[in-house]
Order: structure tokens, then C-alpha cells, then sequence
């Protein structure tokens, strides 16, 4: 399946609401990538905004600098927001761009359960404004090859889905992680790629089985999460205490599907058939956030609310899987 190139997306001006570590990513790439450009940065301290600008793009650049995320939403230029804040923070952000008529790219997890989702997509849906999580992986070319071999029937039906997502986050006492008023713990952060993916590949499942560890501070430093399809099971493994190979393992009744490690970033895949020799679809590229950029660009310019590679529904959906795994865990946030 032909990915669309980000370069020839629409040119569109970006926003970025908090300029932590993955907005430094996303800022990087847009202007390299893709035809937009990033026009300001708003945090809740100017310095910490200019020397995001100054750091990205040099002194003297265009991009401008505010010191209050209110400042940048009602900027007239800015056609799209991406919103980079800690998770507990995505509900208020994203409602802020949208009810000043912004249109919002919402870091993942997009909220910290689903009925907060619901509640950003309602106002999206009054304003008549686009709003996506911003899943990348389900926009990279990896992901696109992935849904073609499934769906072209060469491999046969899933029969099972084994997805690790292990990085030593740094376990601060003090750190976000570590916090569940931020919204801390290994599933927002790691196991929403796993979980997203089987999603992808399997829709919801019949039922969902999770046990875990949990932190003193109450938030999970680990789980396993098996999902049930029917005949087929998934697997999903997250740990923020331990690095290890972020893998998958696609199991076909006519093969295999396996991708390298870190398999939520641009990679090849290999499929083995059950008859055959493996095979590399050479599906890997550079960058990686540029994909979801130009949607959002493709899905402004034809006046769309929602994009079909990540749906409203697809984020409401993993979002309530995530629920029932921290259900079963023993994970619980102030706003539940």
C-alpha cells in the first residue's frame, strides 16, 4: 500500500501547546518533512518558550514565543494545534484550542480515560473543528503494509499477537511517572502502543485479562494484558522499569509477520510464510511524526472532523481498554 508523501500534504502553520520532550521531535521534523512550518510555541513560562524556539530554529527566527497556552490558542494564523502536555493535562488543553476554534493534534495517551475523550470529541463535534490522537505509528508505512497483508488474505486469519513495550523510564520519586496525578505509570506512556496496535489489527476485544505491579505511589510499573478474540489472543507486555526489545510477532495461520525492535517506529517488516522464505518489505523511513502531520493537513483541507486512520472511534475504543486494564489492576486517577 502507497503512503501518501508527507511533502506533498498541504501547507499548513502549527502551534504546539508545551515544549516538552516529544514537542522537540515533532518540531524538528514538520519543517523538514512536510510542507508546514511551526509559527509558535506556548508554555506557561515565556523562557522556557523562546528557548524552545531558539534551541529548534536559532535566534532570529519567525517562530514566536508566548508565555500562556491562552496566548497561543487565539493566535489567527495558527490553522492547527498540537497538544504535547503531560496526560493529565490533554483534556483541558485540547478543549482550550478547540473552543478557540483550533483544530487539535492530541499527544497520546489522548486523555486519561475514555470518558475524558468523549468529552473533548463532543466539543469537537460542536465546533465542527478536526481533533486526532496523535497515534503516529497508525499513520507510518510499516502500519500501512501491515493492514494490506492482512487484509489481502496471503497469510490467512490472526491467531495470535505477542507486543512488548520495555524502557527504562527513570523510576524519580519525584518524576511524572512516578505521579498518578500526571497520569504516571507504564500504560499511558508505553502500553498504549501494544494495545493500540492489537487494536488496529483485531478491533476490541470479547474480554480483557491484566495483572500488574503497582508502584508505593500507586501508579503500575508493569503489566501483562491478554485480550481475547474469539479464537485468537493477543499479548501485551509493558514495563517502564526494564529496558528490553520492543518487538512484535503477528501470527497467521499461513505465517508470521515480525517487526524490529521498537516496532511502534518506522521500521521493515518480515513475513514469513508457513511454506515459504522470510521476506524484508522494505518499509522503513526517516523521521516518523511527519505522517500524522500531513493528515491532519489532508483532513483540514477537505474539511474533515476526523481522519479514517485514526477515528474517534479508535481512540474511545483503545482509551476503554486502557480503563479496564487499570480496572483490573488496581490503577485509579482522581478524575475516574
Amino acid at each position: 500500500m502507497t503512503v501518501p508523501d508527507p511533502k506533498l500534504a498541504p501547507a499548513i502553520r502549527w502551534g504546539i501547546l508545551a515544549p516538552g520532550g516529544i514537542a522537540h521531535r515533532f518540531a524538528r521534523e514538520i519543517p523538514l518533512y512536510t510542507a508546514g512550518t511551526v509559527v509558535a510555541v506556548g508554555s506557561r513560562r515565556l523562557d522556557r518558550a523562546e528557548s524552545f524556539v531558539r534551541e529548534l530554529y536559532g535566534a532570529g527566527s519567525p517562530t514566536r514565543a508566548y508565555g500562556s497556552y491562552e496566548e497561543l490558542v487565539a493566535q489567527p494564523d495558527i490553522d492547527a494545534i498540537y497538544v504535547a502536555s503531560p496526560h493529565s493535562e490533554h483534556h483541558d488543553h485540547a478543549i482550550l484550542a478547540l473552543e478557540a476554534g483550533k483544530p487539535v493534534l492530541v499527544e497520546k495517551a489522548f486523555t486519561l480515560n475514555r470518558r475524558q475523550a468523549e468529552e473533548v470529541f463532543a466539543v469537537a463535534r460542536r465546533q465542527g473543528l478536526f481533533a486526532m490522537e496523535a497515534m503516529w505509528s497508525r499513520q507510518l508505512p510499516h502500519y500501512a503494509a501491515l493492514r494490506q497483508l492482512i487484509a489481502g488474505g496471503e497469510l490467512g486469519e490472526i491467531q495470535g499477537v505477542v507486543a512488548v513495550h520495555a524502557q527504562s523510564l527513570g523510576l524519580d520519586p519525584a518524576g511524572r511517572m512516578m505521579n498518578p496525578a500526571l497520569g504516571g505509570g507504564a500504560l499511558l506512556d508505553l502500553g498504549v502502543y501494544p494495545l493500540s496496535l492489537i487494536h488496529f489489527l483485531l478491533g476490541v476485544p470479547a474480554s480483557i485479562s491484566a495483572t500488574g505491579v503497582l508502584t508505593a505511589s500507586g501508579v503500575d510499573l508493569r503489566e501483562t494484558v491478554t485480550c481475547q478474540y474469539g479464537a485468537a489472543q493477543a499479548v501485551a507486555y509493558n514495563d517502564m522499569a526494564s529496558d528490553g526489545s520492543c518487538t512484535v510477532q503477528i501470527l497467521c495461520r499461513g505465517g508470521r509477520i515480525e517487526s524490529a525492535d521498537r516496532f511502534y517506529t518506522p521500521q521493515n517488516l518480515v513475513v514469513t510464510p508457513l511454506d515459504g522464505s522470510p521476506r524484508t518489505l522494505p518499509t522503513a523511513t526517516e523521521g516518523g511524526f511527519q505522517y500524522q502531520a500531513a493528515e491532519v493537513a489532508r483532513c483540514l483541507a477537505a474539511n474533515r472532523t476526523e481522519s479514517d486512520l485514526m477515528t474517534w472511534q479508535d481512540t474511545l475504543d483503545v482509551m476503554g481498554m486502557m480503563d479496564e486494564v487499570r480496572r483490573q489492576v488496581g490503577v485509579r486517577y482522581a478524575v475516574d
